[in-house]
């Protein structure tokens, strides 16, 4: 170290100070700490701290002491961890500061780095950068086109933004109810007879008399989702951003096979082409059923399901491979026992371990449709180790999926309650 004198320099890191020798400030594990060694005046050392005493020879550093404290506790020992009760993003900042990065953090920490990270850059990345007090007055020019962009935005992607937000949810969600119920009326017998006979007999009059309300308001119900989506799409800040959000794909998925289907029946019509495809037709119009996942747009409850299984992926995944597992292991077992050995009584159902598959699955989710059992003792002993096991796998990542599930809620709880001050405010304006 070429400046400062005497043999130790003392580090004061909001008001907690640390006192080292200068060889060891030379191959210190953080950067800004070891860039004091090379300084050649008082001037780079300002480059590296807030405040440098010459008398004392104490470089000061205007930062979270107690964060800092738990960095010191990696220089010594090796393992980096949060602070409790501190915001991931603040210690996030102070690791960045000081010269560490993510990769320097114990796993588990790095999870929930990755987490709170992935979810301020899902909901807070896109706010409006004018919106504090200090935005106002100063916008740049054409701010007032981009301030209507934004007002839009916020109108159809957040439902509680303002009182028009609020409106245009409230048609959208009854728009939805009416398609289902559509949906659900048109596969009753009552409604499907009518269209048979019409075929059959070729009676247009009564055909049309039966299709045509159903016809209109799907028709009508299709026509305001799709504006709903172009909309949306125009206002959007990222065009390929909102091509790859989930729920956008899931509202395309509702909507083109309608549109499939009106193509098909023009280029078709009422012929033998059109019955052969009839089969084609039903899987598309039984699409339509994605558009009850267009409420999550508007249901807390919903976006919570959502984003706990984006966050929880890694606990799915776990689940998935025990259930896997344990249907291999007990499909195998089962196939033996029941038909495999040479014990007088064959199981016809368990002639094939894929088949056994299927009883392991009902046996370990406690379903038990009854439609496959083991007749053997050691297939029944079987089959209940098979049960307690299912138990006992599927109980054991719930934990983390419930304790996600609640921190997703709160923060969705949070997020509304921060849209809702601000449709306050828009009231009393």
């Amino acid at each position: 170290m070429n400046f400062g004198r005497g043999p130790s320099v003392v580090l004061n890191v909001g008001g907690t100070r640390y006192s080292f020798s200068r060889e060891v400030l030379k191959d210190f594990p953080l950067r800004r700490v070891s860039r004091l060694h090379g300084c050649l005046s008082e001037q780079d050392v300002l480059e590296v701290c807030d405040d440098y005493d010459r008398e004392r020879n104490e470089y000061f550093f205007d930062r979270h002491s107690e964060a800092f404290g738990f960095i010191m506790l990696y220089v010594r020992h090796g393992h980096l961890r949060f602070v409790p009760h501190m915001c991931e993003l603040s210690f996030y900042n102070e690791m960045i500061y000081w010269g560490l990065e993510g990769s320097h953090l114990d796993y588990c920490c790095q999870r929930r780095l990755d987490d709170r990270m992935s979810e301020t850059c899902t909901y807070y990345a896109a706010e409006e950068p004018n919106s504090g007090p200090e935005g106002k007055g100063r916008r740049p020019p054409g701010a007032e086109g981009g301030k209507w962009l934004e007002r839009m935005r916020r109108t159809f992607e957040e439902p509680t933004s303002s009182v028009a937000a609020q409106v245009l949810a409230t048609v959208s969600i009854l728009f939805v109810i009416v398609s289902m119920v559509v949906l659900c009326a048109s596969t009753l017998p009552e409604w499907r007879a009518p269209e048979n006979r019409s075929v059959e007999e070729q009676s247009r009059y009564t055909a049309e008399s039966v299709r045509e309300p159903s016809g209109i308001i799907e028709a009508i119900c299709i026509g305001w989702f799709t504006a709903e989506c172009i909309v949306r799409f125009i206002v959007s800040k990222n065009k390929c951003e909102f091509v790859r959000r989930p729920l956008n794909i899931i509202d395309l998925l509702a909507i083109t096979p309608y549109y499939i289907s009106v193509l098909m029946t023009v280029f078709t019509g009422e012929n033998s082409q059109l019955q052969r495809a009839g089969v084609t037709l039903r899987v598309l119009r039984m699409m339509r059923i994605f558009w009850v996942i267009k409420l999550a747009r508007h249901f807390i409850g919903l976006q919570t399901l959502g984003l706990t299984l984006k966050r929880c992926y890694r606990e799915m995944v776990m689940l998935l491979v025990f259930i896997c597992v344990a249907m291999a292991i007990f499909s195998a077992l089962s196939q033996l026992l029941e038909n495999g050995l040479d014990l007088g009584t064959k199981n016809k159902d368990y002639a094939s371990i894929p088949a056994a598959c299927w009883w392991v699955i009902i046996s370990m989710t406690t379903v038990g449709y009854g439609d496959m059992c083991p007749i053997t003792v050691p297939g029944r002993i079987l089959g209940g180790i098979c049960v307690v096991s299912g138990i006992v796998l599927l109980a054991l990542p719930i934990t983390f999926i419930y304790h996600s599930f609640v921190q997703c809620y709160h923060e969705l709880k949070f997020r509304s309650a921060r849209y809702s001050r601000s449709l306050s405010a828009e009231f009393l304006n």
